[in-house]
């Protein structure tokens, strides 16, 4: 037997109703905070990824889904979303529209990772990005936005900020990093050995217990920080709190992607509950930073950025463990059950009606005795039931049946929008 391929997933019609539901909330959530929706393609140049994540990411090092197309061209299954708009933005002269720049997407991303609760190798997210504005301000309404839409699924998540410096002060952090690490140089994994004198500030993000060990006593980025970037941070802050935004700072957020700067943050929620133990799982479930150079880095203007991407397996995950309401597929608000060859006929007619005003309408397309039908219409909870045979044909008069009162109710076949209507369903 053919299963799917490791670290995906199936998305089954019973689970799609919360999916839609989150899809919608964002959508309304993305147009209330002003963004337009752009959509890319599934696959881009390799070099996009290499340039804009940085080469010495585990995303990159590790992860991606590369290939050769036919004509020997290295391309890559999208990994992240946000070097993908980037690329759209530029090539599209999408930077000289009006300031700010402000767009959503839905995407899924590919990574091959140790598949793990929350962590698949296809995965799916809602991502924001805010282009031409490098003001605390705009930080605020970034992290507003995904406040909101947890709020509206709501999702108890906790904020957690921090600051990754700039190009000013970056230099002096990255030299304090060498310094300790040095320390420990013949314990760190052989990645993280290369990446002591390429890019120190990714042993921060590194798997391995062990460098996540001796990471915990690192330097932190926000006693590094120069007068500008302290300022931003203050600022956020302030902005956070006059707006209602709980927040803690968090000194080990640094993000594992090359092209952040200053402000990075992540929301946590719980995602799993072991039913044994009781023992709750903790998952960054929306993340996300601000990227000033990135669009330079791939070609573009100097156009400062921030966004973030919120997974969408993992708030799907976060509202069942909330507790929140699971919205469910629509039961058919009639269920017409045929008796005869005569019957099934005018049941195909009857229900097409139905459909065509706006009625969702089933009746049977297997050849079920009316026994069975029955059986499958309270099954598929339908609403009411309709029997119709030789006579109700001919007389055009059936009975309508309530299926959680049992009630019935003599009706006219051709008034069945009508009465349901009135009812309510």
């Amino acid at each position: 037997m053919i299963i799917k391929p490791r670290g995906t997933s199936d998305i089954l019609p019973k689970d799609t109703p919360v999916w839609r539901k989150i899809e919608e909330t964002a959508r309304e959530v993305a147009g209330l905070y002003g963004c337009g929706e752009i959509r890319f393609p599934t696959f881009e140049s390799t070099e996009l990824f290499a340039r804009g994540v940085g080469d010495t990411t585990d995303v990159v090092q590790k992860e991606m889904y590369t290939f050769l197309d036919k004509d020997g061209r290295s391309m890559t299954l999208r990994p992240e979303g946000t070097a993908c708009v980037v690329r759209s933005v530029i090539e599209n002269g999408l930077s000289g529209e009006a300031m700010p720049l402000k767009l959503y997407y839905f995407t899924s991303c590919f990574r091959y990772e140790k598949p793990a609760a929350g962590r698949y190798r296809e995965f799916y997210q809602f991502g924001v990005e805010l282009f031409g504005a490098e003001t605390p301000a705009s930080d605020m309404q970034t992290i507003a936005l995904a406040d909101t839409l947890l709020k509206r699924l709501k999702i108890k998540a906790d904020l957690k900020i921090n600051s990754i410096g700039c190009k000013g002060c970056r230099p002096k952090y990255r030299e304090a990093l060498v310094s300790y690490f040095k320390q420990y140089e013949n314990e760190l994994c052989d990645t993280c050995r290369g990446r002591l004198l390429t890019n120190p500030m990714r042993i921060l993000d590194c798997k391995s217990p062990i460098c996540g060990k001796i990471a915990e006593n690192a330097p932190k980025t926000i006693d590094y920080l120069c007068e500008d970037c302290t300022s931003h941070m203050e600022n956020l802050k302030m902005l956070l709190s006059d707006a209602g935004i709980g927040y803690e700072v968090d000194p080990g957020i640094v993000r594992g992607l090359d092209y952040y700067t200053k402000t990075v943050f992540e929301f946590i929620a719980p995602i799993d509950k072991d039913e044994k133990t009781g023992e709750i799982k903790y998952l960054t479930i929306c993340a996300g930073g601000r990227y000033d150079g990135l669009v330079e880095e791939i070609g573009g203007p100097r156009l400062p950025g921030i966004g973030f991407a919120a997974g969408m397996d993992r708030l799907v995950a976060a509202m069942k463990t909330s507790g929140t309401e699971i919205p469910s597929n629509i039961a058919p608000a009639v269920y017409i059950a045929p008796l005869g060859e005569a019957a099934a006929k005018a049941a195909q007619k009857i229900v097409y009606d139905l459909r065509s005003k706006g009625v969702y309408a089933e009746c049977d397309v297997v050849g079920r005795s009316l026994k069975s039908q029955m059986k499958y219409a309270d099954k598929i909870g339908a609403g009411y039931t309709v029997i119709i045979g030789d006579n109700e044909i001919e007389t055009g008069r059936a009975v309508l049946k309530n299926m959680k009162t049992s009630e019935q109710t003599e009706i006219k076949l051709d008034e069945i929008d009508t009465i349901i209507s009135k009812r309510g369903q």
